[in-house]
């Protein structure tokens, strides 16, 4: 599997796309101006014998907020009028940075965390980053502080000419 699986299903089916709809609103709990299709953690909305399935990929195997995705997740399905529902989580294959949307990418920059650099497969997720633009003012004048921030996949960086500290999130 490549890139971004999560899309407004193209079926004619209502409930699907009123399914798909609610989940793809769902926002990321650690990063709230995320939804979890700008994430790229809403992998699949699809219908089988038992209803609706939504599939849910988490951004690394011991990510503490996959839980409360998964419960809201379902509560939006609930209010979307799904009654017939499962939210099942999948390992394989791994999250990416690069499941990332565009926009999501935007609305982490807006927000004032810096986006990631490059891709995961690149020299960035290996090695990390040499150069990473503060998302306040755009400089690339800028230093990382600690490999970890304020959850394990954000960095700590901060502007060398605003002089603000910001979260990385970091290319994995």
């Amino acid at each position: 599997m490549g890139a971004v699986l999560s899309f407004p299903p193209e079926t004619g089916d209502a409930e699907l796309a009123a399914a798909h709809a609610a989940a793809a609103s769902v926002c990321d709990p650690e990063v709230p101006v995320l939804t979890i299709a700008d994430l790229g953690v809403l992998r699949a909305v699809t219908r089988n014998e038992n209803g609706i399935e939504v599939v849910i990929t988490p951004t690394y195997s011991g990510c503490p907020a996959m839980d409360m995705i998964a419960v809201q997740v379902d509560l939006a399905l609930e209010k979307a009028g799904i009654t017939r529902r499962k939210v099942r989580l999948s390992l394989s294959p791994a999250w990416t940075t690069d499941w990332m949307s565009e926009a999501g990418k935007e609305k982490l920059r807006a927000y004032g965390i810096a986006p990631p650099v490059g891709k995961a497969q690149g020299r960035a997720a290996l090695f990390g980053v040499e150069e990473v633009a503060c998302p306040h003012c755009g400089s690339a004048e800028t230093e990382r502080v600690s490999e970890f921030g304020s959850t394990a996949c954000k960095a700590h960086w901060r502007c060398l000419s605003c002089r603000e500290p910001f979260d990385y999130f970091k290319c994995i």
